[in-house]
């Protein structure tokens, strides 16, 4: 296995600048793995593939305006600084750009605290704590942290938000679960499906490509998730009334299997902590019947974990197939149902 295995082709103009209006009318492709069956539908009309007593599992996680800009004190440097995950009160560990990112290098952020690098990490990434916590100045300071490849500085910071958003602490959405709208929800749950709750908060490294040449070599990224009793139980009991389970997003996929990882069955336990769970091809999936998910990057570890799901050869083909079809890929892009 090669990273190079995950590669494809995509044209800029394939990429998704703004999201679908309304949320639902996003396209929807339907890939049956056991069939190789391959169709083509809009998102609205996502309850014609499910059935009473499916369990759809989705990521309350809300994304924080984590982008703040500053400088270096007390030379008025310019800096630009991403919140990545929260250390304690007051510390994070960021994505910092800018020249001379020393440990103990003071910053001042603009309309907010100031602050001071306390560790050096791994590239781009410091440690940095704060004079007071961060979160009072989200309001006034804080920028949506849209991605790189979202050129429309215009965008609702609202539409890089799922409606069922709760839990402040992502640094980028669960973007499978953007097609969902308050209505659908109603209507899928008047024909007997069902919702579960997970939170997994979503670092940045998500997105970014696998650079080295064999994937078994990458380190991945680490997330904090939680999947509570109640949660546990009301999948586990769709299981054994014959539903299926449904995850909305590579982020609930690697909750729940973070999750089913600490049984023998297929049962479903309590978990809350980081996870570091890596799915590449051959891996064994536990607590999923089923995903819903947009079109990823090329040799990112999310084309690696739907391609451990249904296939190497057969993800690259309806990939191939999206673009002859003019989807829309990446995060404000359309949808595919794995089943």
């Amino acid at each position: 296995m090669r990273t190079e295995d995950f590669d494809y082709e995509l044209p800029l103009e394939y990429i998704a600048q703004t999201p679908a209006e309304p949320r639902d009318s996003s396209r929807l492709m339907i890939l049956e793995r056991d069939s190789d069956q391959i169709r083509h539908d809009v998102f609205s009309n996502l309850g014609r593939y499910l059935k009473p007593g499916d369990l759809l599992v989705i990521n309350r996680t809300r994304v924080i305006p984590a982008r703040f800009y500053g400088f270096k004190l007390p030379s008025k440097g310019k800096v630009e600084v991403l919140l990545l995950r929260q250390l304690n009160e007051t510390t994070w560990e960021c994505l910092v750009g800018g020249k001379g990112m020393r440990e103990g290098v003071k910053l001042q952020i603009e309309h907010g605290p100031q602050a001071q690098i306390t560790a050096v990490l791994e590239g781009a990434k410091r440690q940095i704590s704060f004079a007071e916590p961060i979160e009072a100045y989200y309001a006034e300071a804080g920028h949506t942290p849209l991605p790189p490849y979202i050129h429309n500085p215009n965008i609702d910071p609202e539409r890089y938000q799922t409606v069922y958003s709760k839990i402040p602490g992502s640094a980028a959405a669960p973007t499978a679960g953007m097609h969902f709208t308050e209505g659908l929800i109603r209507s899928l749950k008047n024909e007997g499906i069902g919702f579960a709750e997970i939170t997994l908060h979503v670092g940045l490294d998500t997105f970014a490509p696998v650079t080295e040449k064999d994937p078994l070599t990458h380190k991945i990224h680490t997330e904090w998730c939680q999947l509570d009793q109640s949660t546990a139980d009301q999948i586990n009991q769709a299981r054994q009334q014959g539903g299926r389970i449904i995850a909305v997003g590579t982020t609930s996929v690697r909750t729940l299997e973070s999750a089913a990882s600490q049984s023998r069955d297929r049962l479903v336990r309590p978990f809350s902590g980081q996870t570091g769970l890596y799915i590449l091809p051959g891996y064994t999936f536990r607590g999923i019947d089923g995903m819903i998910t947009n079109f990823h990057l090329p040799r990112s570890t999310l084309i690696m974990l739907v391609s451990a799901f249904a296939g190497r050869e057969k993800i690259l083909h309806t990939y191939e197939v999206a673009k002859a079809e003019h989807y829309r890929f990446y995060s404000f892009g359309d949808a595919m149902l794995i089943l």
